[in-house]
């Protein structure tokens, strides 16, 4: 074909006016889909799709330079296919707040595997708006306008259409209550929720300006001659579904089942959030879903109290350094390492190997009283790279697809981190019992999984929405034998909550300051689970705009309801016992 011949073609197909047409079908695509998936009132699904298409075709037809135009759109094009991908993954929702904070606190490797996964959906994606872009350049390039006459039309269709949305716009006003267009229409919402993250980031970088006056005026209550040790392990990703302790069909506590009724689980357990930089800090703080909005810039974490009450204390990670306040809270610590900084080159780290640096700490600590903090990877996906071959007890598990063809590899594949959780928390709990002390290790997970459970199939976590398998957590405690004979209501009591509902949000916290026999104004003892006298504070869910929500707001579906309750867990809501 020669260059004649293509010249007539790009001329007749590839005409500006075409162009004017088909962009703004393109850029409302995520608007339509919203419109089916979103379960809001049908006049605020109208105007989702009403004003927003009707404002795409006046802003093509007001140019007769239609590609620069379309150029001057490319960031709609950008938040259209991102929110594409994301309603590819998550089924419904709009680009959250919190997504934005995790492009800039989930490290590169993650990303990696993630994308990897997602490389159909991106393709499809990226074939739907990168054409139009090339043809927008291609307009530019050889200065080919639209002639007046030709927008006409569009611009006509324009105004009819943007009316009509802003007469559905003012019935939402009127007849949807709390409607608010920053957060309800799209792509204001994405911009707002773009806008609040960088606040909400800018906010955390100038965490140790802010947080420099906080003080728990912590102190021990015990003789400082007496040798006391406690462990928290930070579980990730680890839903409780999936654990032996729990009734889970798999041997994936081998090792913690034979521990019978040593330990003391709270099989009703449940996160108030289901995304990381938000549930860990709530475990690491006194802070609740009501109050972390305005105080998580304020407040320092646990260990800040333990050092003040005289400990030596440790944070070890097997997590990436992410800039968010978990790393803040890891700096308090009088040691604290990211032992995959130490990767170079060598395959990745198992949560198993931070037994050694405990083990190590132990030894070479000057003081009598010691507290460390272990963070897991935990069964964060890609879950086969989270465990050595020795651990793979359940196959086949060697797929990474995320989709539901492969759910029963992916199972199989995330029990195995199960199985080698239970190695790490057995072993922990080993070396704390040689050293024949008062101590306690206590297990929780920051957050649950979705892996195609149901009919959403739905995957991941850290979605808009939660679901019962994201908020439904595992939660472990162990107490040595010179802990029981000295505080014996304490693993009694421990073993009388376990049958009742638990937030590890707002328990985790107190549960720790009471074992430690530590005093401080920011410890409510009814929220500890050592306290005969513990009182279940009720379920609440910090959302996407830092709200605390009770469950019925947060996102939740019928579907995770009935799960709920099969589980005998409890709706009731938040009674503020902080």
């Amino acid at each position: 074909m020669n260059s004649s011949k293509i010249k007539f073609i790009l001329e007749k197909v590839f005409r500006p006016e075409r162009l004017v047409w088909l962009f703004p079908c393109l850029l409302i695509v995520p608007n339509i889909v919203l419109f089916i998936t979103e379960q809001t009132s049908v006049i605020s699904k109208i105007t989702n799709v009403a004003l927003p298409l009707g404002i795409y075709l006046l802003l093509m037809s007001s140019s007769r330079k239609v590609g620069r135009t379309t150029l001057y759109c490319f960031i709609l094009a950008l938040f259209a296919a991102f929110q594409l991908v994301l309603l590819y993954l998550y089924g419904e929702s709009i680009i959250a707040i919190d997504m934005y904070v995790n492009l800039v606190t989930t490290n590169p490797g993650e990303a990696a595997e993630l994308l990897g996964n997602l490389a159909f959906a991106i393709f499809i994606i990226i074939m739907l708006y990168f054409p139009p872009l090339l043809w927008a350049i291609a307009l530019v390039y050889n200065k080919k306008y639209a002639e007046p006459s030709q927008l006409r039309k569009p611009r006509k269709y324009g105004l009819i259409i943007t009316a009509a949305g802003l007469i559905a716009l003012t019935l939402c006003y009127i007849t949807v209550p709390g409607y608010r267009i920053k957060r309800e229409l799209f792509p204001i919402n994405v911009f707002h929720n773009m806008y609040t993250a960088t606040k909400r980031t800018i906010e955390a970088h100038h965490y140790s300006e802010t947080s420099s006056q906080f003080d728990y005026k912590a102190s021990t209550t015990r003789d400082k001659n007496l040798r006391e040790i406690y462990v928290l392990i930070i579980g990730e990703t680890s839903r409780a579904d999936n654990w032996q302790l729990n009734g889970y069909f798999r041997t994936t506590n081998p090792r913690l089942v034979q521990r019978g009724e040593s330990l003391a689980v709270f099989p009703k357990a449940l996160s108030e959030s289901n995304i990381t930089h938000k549930s860990v800090p709530l475990m690491l703080t006194w802070l609740s879903s009501d109050n972390f909005s305005d105080s998580i810039a304020y407040t320092k974490g646990i260990l800040s109290a333990f050092n003040e009450a005289g400990y030596n204390t440790a944070y070890f990670s097997n997590q990436r350094r992410n800039h968010s306040y978990i790393d803040f809270f890891a700096a308090e610590a009088q040691k604290s390492e990211f032992i995959r900084d130490h990767q170079r080159g060598r395959r990745p780290p198992y949560d198993t190997d931070l037994v050694a640096y405990l083990e190590d700490f132990i030894a070479n600590s000057p003081s009598n009283k010691i507290f460390i903090i272990l963070h897991s990877y935990g069964s964060h996906f890609n879950y086969k790279e989270r465990y050595p071959k020795e651990y793979a007890k359940f196959k086949p598990d060697n797929s990474s697809q995320a989709s539901p063809e492969h759910k029963p590899e992916l199972i199989n594949a995330y029990d195995n981190t199960i199985v080698l959780t239970d190695a790490l928390v057995d072993d922990v709990i080993s070396v704390i019992e040689k050293e024949q002390c008062i101590s306690s290790v206590i297990f929780a997970s920051d957050h649950g999984e979705d892996i195609f459970d149901d009919d959403r199939e739905r995957f991941l976590h850290a979605s808009p929405t939660p679901t019962y398998y994201q908020l439904h957590v595992p939660v472990v405690i162990w107490m040595s034998e010179g802990m029981k004979a000295s505080y014996p209501t304490f693993f009694s009591a421990a073993k009388s909550n376990s049958a009742k509902d638990v937030s590890s949000s707002s328990s985790l916290f107190h549960t720790l300051i009471h074992i430690a026999g530590m005093n401080t104004e920011y410890f409510k003892p009814e929220l500890s689970l050592v306290n005969e006298r513990y009182k279940f504070p009720g379920r609440k869910y910090l959302n996407d705009y830092n709200e605390s929500v009770e469950l019925s707001g947060s996102g939740l579906r019928e579907i995770d309801f009935v799960r709920l309750d099969s589980a005998g867990i409890s709706r009731q809501p938040f009674q503020d016992a902080r």
